[in-house]
C-alpha cells in the first residue's frame, strides 16, 4: 500500500522527536498541494513545506551529478586540470565576463531594493581575480585519487588502502558569486558537485554556469552534470536537496539558524554534514599584552565583515587602564579607514571605562541604510556569543575579564567555538590557551588569517566551527581534497590461497 500525504489540515498534529507534537498552521495547510512534501525537522519540530516543483528541480540536479560520478572513473587527472584552466580562462576573458558582470549588477540592484546586504554579493575585480587564482590552484593541485595510502603484506597476498572519490557533494551557499571556485574544488579528487546558491546571487550563478562553467566542462570532456546548479530561488530547494540520500556529503554555509536547520535535515536523512554557519572571532588581551600589538590585531581584524572578523574582545581587568584606550583608538583608526562610524557593545558593569563621547548618537551604516543611534550600547553578560552581522559599520563587543582563564571559560560557554587569538608576551600562556580553549582556529594576532586559500594555499569550501562538536577525522578547513573515501583492494599472488 502506497499511502502518501496529499493534504494538510489546520491544527493537524505531526509527531517529531519521538514524543513531541508540532501542529500544522493555517498558512501551511492552505499552501500544501498534492505532490508536495513535508519535511519534519526531528530536533526542532519545524515543518518545512517543499512544493513539488522545488523537489523536482533539486532531485533532477542531484540525479545529473550522480550520473556524472558514475562516469568519473574514466576521467583522467589531465582532463580535470583542463577543466580548471578552461573555467579560469573564460572568467579572465573580458568578453565572456561582461555578461556575468551584467547579471551580477542586476542581482545587486534587486538585493538593495529589498534592503538586503550586498557586501558579499558584488562581483568585484578582487573577487573575480580570487576565483581565477583559486581555479588555477586546483588546476595545479593533486587530487590524490588512486593513491595507495597503506599496504599490508601477507604471505601470498597483500592488501592496499586506496584513496578514491567520495561521491556527490551537495552545497548550499550564501549569495556569494565566488563560491564556484570553492564548490568545484571537490572535482579535483574525482567527486561531482551539486549546489544551490542564495537567491540574491542566483542570476549571477546562472550566468557563470552558462558562460564559463558548462563550456569548461564540455571542452575538457568531463561528464555533463559534474557540477550541477539547483536553479531555484526557493529555500525549499535546499531542503529538498539535503533530503536526497544520494548525497555523500552535505555542506551548508550561510547564517547560523538556516545552516543549523539544513544540517538537521541532512543528518536525519543519514547524510554526513559539514556546517559553516555562525562565526565571529574573539581576541583576548592578557596581562602581559603589548598595547601596540593588541591595537594592531584589533585594527587588522575589522577590515570587512566575514566569518573570521573580530566579534568579541576580552581585556583582563588588570590592564584596562591602557588597553581599553588602545582598543578604542584602534576602532577610531578603523573608522578612518572605512569612512564610517563603528558600533560598540559593552557588557554592563564596564561602562565607566568608556568615555562619554562614545555614547553619543552616531550614523551607523546598516544593510537597510544609514540609521542614527547611540554609538555604544550596553548588553548582558550572556550576549557575548552573539555575532554582529554588520554591513559597512564595524560592530564589536567589549568585555572585561578577571584573567585569561575567565576569557577561555566565556568562549567555551558562549561562543560558536570558531576562532580565537591571544595577545600575550608569554609562551607558556599561549600553550595553555591553545590546550584549553575549545576552538579549531587559534592564533596570536589578527583573526582574519582564518581562510583556506590565505593560510593553506587551498581554496576552501567552508570553515567549520565546533558549535555542534569537534569534527571527525579532518580539520576545520573543508577543502576540495578533504572529500574522499578509502577503498580496500586485495591482490592475491598465490592462486592456491585459502582460509
Amino acid at each position: 500500500m502506497d499511502d502518501r500525504l496529499t493534504r494538510l489540515e489546520p491544527g493537524m498534529p505531526i509527531l517529531y522527536g519521538g514524543d513531541r507534537i508540532a501542529r500544522v498552521s493555517a498558512e501551511l495547510a492552505a499552501a500544501f498541494r498534492e505532490g508536495d512534501r513535508l519535511v519534519v525537522v526531528q530536533t526542532t519540530g519545524d515543518l518545512l513545506h517543499v512544493p513539488a516543483d522545488a523537489w523536482e528541480v533539486a532531485t533532477d540536479a542531484v540525479g545529473r551529478a550522480v550520473a556524472a560520478f558514475e562516469a568519473m572513473g574514466t576521467v583522467t587527472d589531465d582532463q580535470i586540470s583542463d577543466f580548471y584552466e578552461a573555467f579560469a580562462r573564460r572568467l579572465a576573458d573580458d568578453a565572456v565576463f561582461d555578461a556575468i558582470a551584467a547579471a551580477n549588477a542586476s542581482d545587486v540592484i534587486r538585493a538593495r531594493e529589498r534592503g538586503r546586504s550586498t557586501t558579499r554579493l558584488v562581483l568585484s575585480d578582487e573577487m573575480r581575480a580570487g576565483m581565477i587564482d583559486g581555479l588555477r590552484l586546483w588546476r595545479d593541485a593533486s587530487g590524490g585519487r588512486g593513491t595507495v595510502v597503506e599496504t599490508i603484506p601477507h604471505e601470498g597476498w597483500r592488501v592496499e588502502q586506496v584513496r578514491s572519490g567520495l561521491g556527490v557533494v551537495g552545497f548550499v551557499f550564501e549569495g556569494r558569486p565566488n563560491v564556484f571556485a570553492d564548490a568545484t574544488g571537490v572535482i579535483r579528487g574525482g567527486n561531482t558537485v551539486v549546489f544551490r546558491i542564495g537567491s540574491d546571487a542566483l542570476g549571477t550563478a546562472e550566468a557563470i554556469v552558462a558562460h564559463a562553467l558548462d563550456p569548461a566542462l564540455a571542452s575538457s570532456g568531463l561528464p555533463e552534470g559534474t557540477a550541477s546548479l539547483v536553479a531555484s530561488a526557493a529555500r525549499a530547494a535546499g531542503w529538498a536537496m539535503f533530503s536526497d540520500d544520494r548525497l555523500a556529503l552535505a555542506v551548508a554555509r550561510g547564517s547560523g539558524g538556516a545552516v543549523a536547520q539544513l544540517g538537521a535535515v541532512a543528518r536525519q536523512t543519514g547524510i554526513p554534514v559539514s556546517l559553516h554557519g555562525t562565526g565571529g572571532a574573539w581576541i583576548v588581551a592578557a596581562e602581559t599584552t603589548d598595547a601596540a600589538a593588541f591595537a594592531a590585531a584589533v585594527y587588522h581584524s575589522l577590515d570587512r565583515k566575514v566569518c573570521n572578523t573580530l566579534n568579541t574582545c576580552c581585556i583582563v581587568e588588570s590592564r584596562t587602564e591602557d588597553l581599553v584606550p588602545a582598543f578604542l583608538e584602534a576602532l577610531r583608526r578603523v573608522e578612518a579607514r572605512l569612512g564610517v562610524s563603528a558600533k560598540l557593545h559593552v557588557v554592563k558593569g564596564s561602562e565607566a571605562l568608556i568615555p562619554d563621547d562614545w555614547f553619543a548618537p552616531a550614523v551607523i551604516a546598516r544593510a537597510e541604510g544609514e540609521v542614527t543611534e547611540p554609538q555604544t550600547e550596553l548588553i548582558g553578560a550572556d550576549m557575548l556569543g552573539h555575532e554582529w552581522e554588520w554591513e559597512a559599520s564595524p560592530e564589536v563587543t567589549l568585555v572585561v575579564v578577571a584573567d585569561v582563564a575567565a576569557a577561555i571559560r566565556l568562549f567555551n560557554e558562549q561562543s560558536p567555538k570558531f576562532a580565537a587569538s591571544l595577545i600575550s608576551s608569554e609562551d607558556v600562556e599561549h600553550r595553555r590557551f591553545f590546550d584549553t580553549i575549545d576552538s579549531p582556529f587559534v592564533g596570536n594576532g589578527m583573526t582574519r588569517w582564518v581562510d583556506g586559500q590565505y593560510a593553506l594555499d587551498r581554496p576552501e569550501l567552508g570553515l567549520s566551527n565546533w558549535q555542534f562538536g569537534r569534527l571527525f577525522g579532518r580539520g576545520g578547513v573543508l577543502s576540495g581534497d578533504s572529500a574522499f573515501t578509502i577503498r580496500t583492494r586485495a591482490i592475491q599472488d598465490d592462486p592456491d590461497l585459502g582460509r
